[in-house]
């Protein structure tokens, strides 16, 4: 009865509000999670070529980053009235307005990504006989990943917090829920849904994180390299005062 209670009492924390309404919270976590990878993959094939483009050609380099940062400081209700001929009142219509979003972060970390990496590497591929897109596959590839899973990493917690804007079309997954609680400011409703954004951001963030590790074993065996020779170079510095 207590537990009942706590509806009617509108409070913040409330175990019957998660028993009655759980299928309701499961869609909206489904459609949540649904809309955030298809607009970050949508969103990583499209900044992919765009950050080869301004690689390959500097003078294209400042348009295309400074086109992609003008996107992003669109505000979300401009952008999706911008969109709203084209899409309707539709998923499209959010997926898009969150891939434009998502370009400013994925196309800089891309370029960064293979701008660093060292002309020595390039140097000797093609003195193994590689080619451009070999090159760019088996080296540069493989050695811009850690920059480039960053920026996907940043884009995604970015993108799970922006797709609750999509619930001025209903199509904001958990946002729906928060929009529908605020005109009786339903409490636990409320709560509910913005911890629910919060858990599946941390839990992208630690996926890609893995995901991170797991492609990228030199970054872990470098890391402990320099630990080692820390720890070394403290230890031998320890033993010289001891001596002294």
């Amino acid at each position: 009865m207590s537990e009942q209670n706590c509806l009617v009492a509108n409070d913040w924390i409330c175990g019957e509000y998660l028993r009655s309404r759980s299928q309701e919270l499961i869609d909206a976590t489904v459609q949540h999670v649904w809309i955030t990878v298809v607009s970050v993959l949508i969103g990583l094939v499209v900044a992919f070529p765009l950050a080869l483009l301004a690689r390959r050609s500097p003078r294209l380099a400042g348009p295309v980053l400074g086109l992609t940062t003008v996107l992003y400081t669109i505000p979300s209700l401009a952008m999706f009235s911008l969109l709203l001929p084209f899409f309707g009142l539709s998923a499209a219509l959010v997926i898009t307005g969150l891939v434009l979003y998502s370009l400013t972060i994925l196309v800089r970390n891309i370029l960064a990504g293979l701008q660093a990496v060292p002309d020595e590497a390039r140097e000797a591929a093609r003195g193994m006989g590689y080619g451009p897109g070999r090159l760019l596959w088996e080296v540069e590839l493989p050695l811009a990943l850690p920059a480039l899973m960053a920026g996907l990493r940043i884009a995604t917690v970015s993108t799970v917090a922006l797709t609750t804007v999509g619930s001025i079309v209903d199509r904001g997954g958990l946002g729906n829920l928060i929009e529908d609680a605020l005109p009786s400011f339903f409490k636990a409703q409320v709560l509910t849904a913005s911890v629910l954004c919060v858990l599946l951001a941390v839990a992208a963030d630690l996926l890609l994180l893995g995901v991170q590790r797991a492609l990228t074993p030199w970054t872990r065996i470098r890391t402990a390299r320099a630990g080692a020779g820390r720890e070394t170079t403290r230890t031998a510095k320890t033993r010289m005062r001891g001596a002294h």
